[in-house]
């Protein structure tokens, strides 16, 4: 039996660090093989694989400074840090402890919750053009929106520009009732909820009405030019070349403009070419534009989208492989 003492400075912290009925640190046992155990200031942590015990004192001490940096542990911080230690890249962990983008109207702070989403987020700042590629769960689009609400209070922009392709996943845009507008709703549901949250639907209705955002189909981009703005497509794997090289060129001066996609949900028919993929080898290595690629390890949703997103990459694996022989 290997036993390692870790020692506890702070109650507050401790307290975050156990998370409710001290399902962190459960978490922690599950995954390393260990007992923790609290006793007075203390932590000990045993069991029978010396490398398991070692594993999971490092990954509770960068959890212990993330709590001092003011960091809520979850079980998705706990998850990811475990991660990051096992593949050694513990000197990353206390970056994480990121500083806020944006606060929510009910006061929540917006950080960047993995590495990824961090780079994600600086590309946003640094650049001109963001295009973010990355699996469902990743924070694309929230981290976009939140970026845009964040350089609109600090006056950066006078405008936030939220559109998408109104591209059907199957069923059929003519089923639904009402006009154009009530027709393309849905598919823009997901950037309203975003700046509901950002911005609380009284605020956003107002900034709405004054034209300070503007939510529409990307059709209607065609033909205008976009100053002082902050401009997001998303969903823009179901854009096609055409559409992707007229959405570019309508930006203006003082204006910043976020492409996000996923490469791997393309809803467009078999013959055409996804503009966000076009743009992705056309674009590459252009000066004032970013490609950031978000992976499985940047889901922040439940962990079972992390465990579905792994299972269909290695299903297309195995597809590409048997494609090739």
């Amino acid at each position: 039996m290997t036993e390692q003492t870790i020692s506890l400075e702070r109650l507050e912290e401790t307290v975050n660090l156990f998370g409710s009925f001290d399902e962190n640190i459960r978490l922690i046992e599950h995954e390393t093989g260990v007992s923790v155990v609290s006793r007075d200031s203390q932590l000990k942590v045993a069991g029978e694989d010396p490398e398991g015990v070692m594993f999971a004192v490092r990954a509770i001490e960068n959890l212990m400074q993330l709590a001092a940096k003011g960091e809520a542990i979850n079980e998705q911080n706990v998850r990811y840090v475990l991660q990051l230690v096992r593949e050694g890249k513990e000197s990353q962990i206390v970056t994480l402890a990121a500083d806020v983008l944006c606060v929510t109207a009910k006061g929540k702070p917006i950080k960047a919750k993995t590495l990824g989403q961090k780079k994600y987020v600086e590309a946003i700042r640094d650049h001109v053009v963001t295009l973010g590629i990355g699996p469902a769960g990743t924070g694309k689009t929230y981290l976009a929106v939140a970026a845009a609400v964040a350089a609109f209070r600090a006056k950066e922009i006078n405008r936030i520009i939220l559109t998408r392709p109104a591209v059907e996943a199957g069923e059929r845009l003519g089923f639904l009732p009402g006009d154009l507008q009530s027709k393309v709703d849905p598919y823009l549901r997901p950037l309203y909820d975003a700046l509901f949250e950002m911005l609380g639907p009284e605020t956003y209705q107002k900034y709405l009405e004054r034209g300070n955002i503007e939510v529409a189909p990307l059709a209607y981009m065609r033909g205008r030019t976009l100053d002082d703005s902050f401009i997001i497509l998303d969903e823009a794997q179901n854009t096609s070349r055409e559409q992707m090289k007229m959405f570019l060129t309508r930006l203006g001066f003082g204006s910043k403009i976020v492409i996000t996609g996923d490469i791997t949900q393309i809803d467009l028919p078999a013959d055409k070419v996804s503009g966000l993929k076009e743009a992705m080898r056309v674009l590459k290595g252009v000066e004032g534009i970013a490609i950031q690629r978000l992976g499985e390890a940047d889901v922040v949703r439940h962990a079972m989208v992390q465990k579905i997103i792994k299972a269909y990459e290695a299903d297309e694996q195995r597809r590409e492989k048997r494609e090739k022989r």
